[in-house]
This record gives structure tokens, C-alpha cells and sequence, in this order.
């Protein structure tokens, strides 16, 4: 069974949200037998590259509110964030593009590393002091690089901008035909979507009833019953 999260690494609750998911895939029986993807989602695809800036004024003006309000939010935020066993700094932190750590995390799924990329991302920008927006191409290079990744070949990805570029902006495609608005956005074997940060007994629920109503292969005679085929022994050798 496949699982897809489409995220954003300056998303909070995607955070969150991944932790929760993985405590809920941690007691699932079949857990050997699912597949994690992660999705590429910007929450904020017109800020130019190296546009950064303070969190709590950025959600201020965006939702609207006054700043001691969204930096309650953030607290918020932060203590959910701690129930998970998760850090997080509630204050300081800063936001910007996320589009060259999608670029790099689709590098990193061929390397048999994404999802040790996306989470040291997250701890990245949720729970140290130095910033992943302000330092340039080597913060993230270096990030890479603690994920097992090549550090010439993550300089690369970075140096191309077209390099993945199409992955990310297909991923983003496909999240807006599947109805996601918003992330986490988690679709399980393209039958069950889940929208958000949900407890992980949701997650749970979501992910026994995807394994349960899982369709056995149903194979169509097409009056070939025996038809010639490759197997762990070899091929059939046609007879003549």
C-alpha cells in the first residue's frame, strides 16, 4: 500500500502532522508493506528565492490578526508540537521559499533518501536557531549531506535551477486535481484522502480501512491459460 503526503516545509502542522502519522503507522500491523512518498507542496510559490522574514508578522498580515495573536497561535502550535515529543521554537523563526528543499527532497528519492531529508528539513526550520532560508545554497547542502546524500551532487541540483524543477510543479498540479487546498494532505493507495494534522487514531482508522478494502488482483483469461511466461526458474523455451 502506498501512502502520499503532500507538504510544505514551512508548514507547522506538517510537522506535526508526520509525527502523528508515523506514531499511527509505528502500531500498524502491515507497516512493512507501506510505502511513503512525500509530495511537494509551496505554500508560498511567488516569494522569491532569499526573500525572508519573520514569522509572526508574516501570519499577522496574512490571517489578518494582531501579532501577540498569531504569536499565540505559534504557542499553540509549539505545544502540539511537544505533546509529539517534537521541538519547536515558537519564537524567532523565520519563513521563505521552500522550492529548492522540494527540488532537492525529489533528488533525494531517487537516492533511497527522502524521508530522512524531509524530516531533518523539518527539524531544520522548526527547532534550530540558524535559519534554512537565510545561509544560501550550503545550509542546505549541509542538511543534505546529514541525510546521506552527496554533497557535490546536492551543489548540482542546487546550481541547476530546472533540475526537478518539473517534479515539484507536477507534484503541485496533482494535489490541486486531487481537491488538496491546504497541507498535510495524506492519500492513501489514490482511494482515501485525509486533510491536516489529525490525531494519530485517525490515522490509524485510515489506515486499516485503505489495507482492508485493498481489491485482490483479478486475472483476465484471455484464453492463454498457460501462456508463456518468465517465472523464478526461468522462461518457457517455445516447443516446436
Amino acid at each position: 500500500m502506498r501512502v502520499e503526503i503532500w507538504s510544505d516545509i514551512a508548514c507547522p502542522w506538517c510537522y506535526v502532522g508526520k509525527a502523528r502519522f508515523e506514531k499511527a503507522l509505528a502500531a500498524f500491523p502491515h507497516r512493512d508493506d507501506v510505502e511513503v512518498v512525500h509530495r511537494s507542496f509551496e505554500l508560498d510559490p511567488g516569494r522569491a528565492k532569499g526573500d525572508a522574514g519573520p514569522v509572526i508578522p508574516m501570519l499577522a498580515k496574512k490571517y489578518g490578526m494582531s501579532e501577540a495573536q498569531a504569536q499565540a497561535a505559534e504557542d499553540n502550535v509549539g505545544a502540539q508540537a511537544a505533546a509529539e515529543g517534537l521541538e519547536y521554537r515558537n519564537r524567532g523563526r523565520d519563513h521563505g521559499n521552500t522550492f529548492d528543499m522540494h527540488r532537492l527532497l525529489h533528488f533525494a528519492k531517487e537516492q533511497g533518501r527522502q524521508d530522512q531529508l524531509v524530516q531533518i528539513f523539518y527539524r531544520a526550520n522548526f527547532a534550530e536557531e540558524r535559519s534554512v532560508f537565510t545561509e544560501g545554497d550550503e545550509r542546505l547542502v549541509e542538511l543534505a549531506v546529514e541525510a546521506g546524500l552527496d554533497a557535490d551532487a546536492a551543489r548540482k541540483v542546487l546550481a541547476d535551477p530546472d533540475a526537478y524543477a518539473a517534479d515539484v510543479r507536477a507534484d503541485e498540479r496533482e494535489a490541486a486535481q486531487l481537491g488538496a487546498s491546504g497541507v498535510p494532505f495524506f492519500v492513501l493507495d489514490r482511494k482515501y484522502g485525509v486533510s491536516g494534522a489529525q490525531p494519530a487514531e485517525v490515522f490509524a482508522q485510515a489506515l486499516a480501512q485503505a489495507w482492508g478494502e485493498r481489491s485482490p488482483l483479478t486475472l483476465i483469461d484471455q484464453g492463454q491459460g498457460d501462456a508463456d511466461a518468465c517465472g523464478p526458474d526461468g522462461c518457457a523455451v517455445p516447443q516446436h
